[in-house]
């Protein structure tokens, strides 16, 4: 059976958290490779890496380099928290996957979509934050325009606190 490449978008929020934990709790499977793809805004970096590789968002970047403390992604001006990098390195082992980041800046909706097509992915697993109808109206959900423009299945997992 060929290999999966199952997508993550996670932005180290708390629902981006339990969007991972689900991923790797009911998708993800032995020999699958588990592609984070995280956006961040225009703008927010420090001069380097992300200019290099603002167009085509960054080159796959493998979990052992992103266990040196974050300093790796912070290259890329990506704060990750220490929860996610344990879910991910907990999940490496336990289920003998491959974990890899990707990274791009701009407009989530158009990233994330982006990012199905390029890796390509077979599917994508990503957070709901729960806004109210009245702030998506004015805001527009990113899961809502994931799910409406994807080129492949999306799972979206609700965050019930909200």
């Amino acid at each position: 059976m060929a290999e999966r490449r199952v997508g993550v978008a996670v932005d180290f929020s708390a629902c981006g958290k339990k969007a991972l934990q689900w991923a790797v709790d009911n998708v993800v499977r032995n020999g699958d490779h588990l592609i984070l793809v995280t956006v961040s805004p225009e703008g927010n970096y420090e001069e380097g890496e992300k200019q290099l590789w603002e167009a085509t968002g960054s080159p796959l970047i493998p979990l052992s380099e992103c266990s040196d403390g974050g300093h790796t992604l912070k290259r890329y001006g990506v704060k990750a928290d220490p929860e996610t990098l344990d879910i991910v390195n907990t999940a490496a082992k336990q289920k003998e996957i491959v974990v890899v980041f990707k990274i791009y800046w701009g407009d989530p909706r158009e990233k994330i979509c982006e990012a199905i097509d390029k890796i390509p992915l077979d599917c994508i697993i990503m957070g709901s934050r729960g806004l109210g109808k009245l702030k998506r109206v004015i805001m527009g959900s990113v899961s809502n325009f994931v799910v409406n423009n994807a080129s492949c299945p999306v799972t979206v997992v609700k965050d019930h606190e909200t």
